[in-house]
């Protein structure tokens, strides 16, 4: 069975995105970049909420026919356009690139998902993200802590009652200052 992994940027007060959905404060370079395109073509699948789909989907699809665009950004446009995609969404009514919508995350509809994918899945968005987390799904947190404090935005998790222990399993250090904490459900 494959893992559910969440791959999140956060300040170092822990919010995802900061006031007003605004995310120009992640330092996202080239080092940066080549890490996430490795660790993301080697997934079987992209597990999206419906926020996260469509903040990639406008962007990616066509972002490596952009003439300034640099060599990471152009593979991991081709590595997002050709990666399956699920996005669970009570509202998305049409989705492309390789995009299968679902309206509910079931429990075992997610289970099925991991024991049929041959490596990993990558979970975007903290909404889908918390339920997965609730439902005891998500195997792995790969927290990537940007050297910033935002003071405020939205959590990446909000207040719950539910605990998770976890295991540490790497962490590495950016040239640009961005932490890896990569943790593995106990």
């Amino acid at each position: 069975m494959s893992d559910l992994v969440l791959m999140m940027n956060v300040s170092i007060d822990g919010y995802f995105e900061g006031p007003g959905g605004d995310l120009g404060w992640q330092l996202v370079d080239d080092e940066l970049h080549e890490h996430f395109n490795r660790r993301l073509a080697a997934a079987s699948g992209f597990l999206d909420g419906r926020v996260t789909y469509e903040l990639m989907a406008g962007f990616w699809p066509t972002a490596d026919q952009d003439p300034a665009a640099s060599p990471v950004v152009a593979e991991f446009a081709r590595i997002w356009r050709e990666m399956p995609k699920t996005v669970y969404s009570r509202t998305l009514q049409h989705a492309e690139w390789n995009t299968t919508i679902v309206r509910s995350v079931e429990k075992e509809e997610i289970i099925a998902r991991k024991a049929a994918a041959p490596s990993g899945l990558v979970v975007g968005g903290a909404g889908l993200a918390a339920e997965l987390r609730r439902l005891d799904l998500l195997d792995e947190y790969s927290i990537y802590v940007h050297p910033v404090v935002l003071g405020r935005g939205r959590p990446l998790f909000e207040p719950s009652d539910d605990r998770t222990d976890l295991v540490l399993a790497e962490t590495r250090t950016f040239e640009n200052g961005v932490a890896l904490l990569r943790y593995l459900r106990r």
